[in-house]
């Protein structure tokens, strides 16, 4: 009997990858159209919340409309804002600026993604879903017409040889009418689906954000519960899209985080050391010292927009939430049009029973009116900081009516060579607060894999990276990653070989996004591998 013919086969209605709040939302509202429909959530993380990570401010509505008696049982991280502030930093100051109509946040909630997502699991479960956390879906299924039927989980107990180990089992095949893709931000199995059936065909190319965050715990009195806070410049140069984000809670912490745009030009940049240089200015280091850091982490943010939102329907499946690129980059937030995506990929299989009509169903909704309106602020700093800002304001006051859609570039074709970019002077300076170094920063997110395991970065051609990429960019993943997984070391014959510590990866995908050779390529690991985020 052949291997594939011993695997598992569990048959589901729909199989859901993914446990945010997309896809969980999605298991959540089929079940309260017809609990008869079987379902089951596939979470890679080794608990529900344990890869949640966000800013996160919360727009209530979506979630209202779905659990309406949610805030009863809230998360334990749940501060309502009470005031915006908008900031421009210079390297020594700090300007305030009018803050724009879509990051007004009278109404929202500061909360922990990682702590709402086990509660919406406990929902799904009480409802009759079956969730299953520490379980990766590796690959997708295809029926003899070629439409998705499920996914495979990952094998288990893999040695870094590719051979079984003493501890091996073969991941069950997960068969469902119809698969949801809710894998949050450059999914892997979204992204072999994308390719496959050209769903990003017509589009704008897809661009996205690095983003950063700690909690901190400080001395006691120097929070304002409530203050949400949003800077622009420093450290950033005026050609970088990004900045950074300051949310204070109760009980003398703060979610501190900062966010770059994977389009930046310069090869030499190091985003980690941007968000360390933006924790010394002289507005923010005073609130920070004498604290530490409980937590942190990173992930990549889809930013992209309408016109770079694939097609959310193929035979047998659907893309919802940041799988599909729903989040909203200038309100900054995402968790709300996760829940809506979630929620009307649910009413839509139970209305129509296939994922057909899904993309112009979103696309006419109030989630995707949402993001048509705000389409043209994000690809409009592509031209520098103060034109982006002139764009959007302009769009702004034209409600998102101007006649014309810009576009997105790839955002690994962005960056330009070693020999045709003089890196700018930034302003930098010493710094004393933690964490020392990437390295240090990984501890705070309590990754684990197994150190046997087989490496989940491939690299197609790994002599690219001690011949081609060093001597035209100077081995870029060395300095975009935020863990320090790519190292260039000595081969031992007076050379370089690429050195991967695939053990402190947190699956920000940044690799995946920004090579500019895109042979860079992340798979899951084993499940229930990977970073386990305490309260962010």
């Amino acid at each position: 009997m052949s291997e594939e013919l011993q695997r598992d086969v569990m048959e589901y209605d729909i199989a859901i990858v993914g446990g945010g709040p997309a896809g969980l939302s999605c298991a959540i509202r089929l079940k309260q159209i017809n609990p008869d429909f079987s379902i089951c959530v596939l979470e890679k993380g080794s608990a529900l919340g344990a890869h949640s990570l966000s800013g996160a401010v919360l727009e209530p509505g979506p979630l209202d409309a779905l659990l309406p008696q949610w805030r009863s049982n809230s998360p334990a991280t749940f501060v309502p804002a009470t005031r915006d502030e908008f900031l421009f930093l210079t390297r020594t100051g700090r300007r305030k600026l009018p803050t724009p109509p879509q990051m007004h946040n009278r109404g929202n909630f500061i909360i922990s993604l990682g702590q709402l997502t086990p509660i919406l699991g406990a929902e799904a479960e009480r409802l009759g879903v079956d969730v299953f956390a520490g379980f990766a879906a590796a690959e997708a299924l295809f029926d003899e017409a070629g439409a998705v039927k499920g996914v495979r989980i990952g094998d288990m107990g893999v040695e870094k040889n590719g051979e079984p180990g003493a501890n091996f089992a073969l991941g069950p095949e997960i068969h469902a009418k119809t698969t949801v893709l809710a894998e949050g931000c450059r999914g892997s199995i979204s992204k072999q689906l994308i390719q496959r059936f050209k769903l990003d065909a017509g589009k704008s190319p897809q661009t996205y954000g690095l983003g950063y965050k700690e909690l901190w715990q400080l001395p006691k009195g120097r929070t304002e519960p409530g203050l949400i806070q949003h800077t622009l410049g420093w450290p950033l140069d005026s050609k970088t899209y990004g900045g950074s984000y300051l949310y204070h809670l109760n009980d003398d912490r703060v979610y501190l985080g900062f966010v770059v745009g994977l389009d930046y030009e310069d090869p030499r940049f190091k985003p980690f050391e941007a968000f360390q240089q933006y924790k010394h200015h002289p507005a923010i280091k005073p609130l920070l010292e004498g604290g530490e850091i409980v937590s942190g982490g990173a992930r990549t943010v889809i930013e992209g927009g309408y016109q770079s939102m694939p097609t959310l329907e193929m035979p047998g499946a659907l893309l919802a939430g940041d799988a599909g690129g729903t989040l909203n980059t200038p309100k900054i937030k995402g968790i709300h049009q996760a829940i809506r995506s979630g929620t009307l990929a649910a009413e839509h299989l139970a209305a129509v029973g296939t994922s057909k009509g899904f993309d112009r169903r979103w696309r006419e909704s109030a989630g995707g009116r949402e993001l048509y309106k705000v389409r043209n602020i994000r690809p409009g700093f592509r031209r520098g900081l103060w034109l982006g800002l002139a764009n959007a304001g302009l769009e702004t006051v034209t409600a998102g009516k101007l006649p014309w859609t810009l576009s997105n570039h790839a955002d690994h074709s962005a960056l330009k060579r070693l020999d045709e970019y003089a890196s700018p002077d930034r302003g930098w300076g010493e710094r004393d607060l933690p964490p020392r170094d990437r390295l240090a920063s990984v501890f705070f997110a309590s990754t684990t894999h197994e150190e046997n395991q087989p490496v989940h970065l491939r690299v197609a051609d790994t002599t690219i990276c001690a011949t081609r990429c060093a001597q035209e960019f100077g081995n870029p993943c060395t300095n975009f990653c935020p863990a320090n997984v790519y190292e260039m070391v000595d081969d031992g014959n007076g050379g370089k070989r690429l050195q991967i510590n695939a053990a402190n990866c947190v699956h920000c995908k940044a690799c995946d996004i920004k090579d500019p050779y895109q042979i860079i390529t992340w798979v899951t690991p084993e499940g229930g591998s990977g970073p386990n985020y305490q309260g962010l």
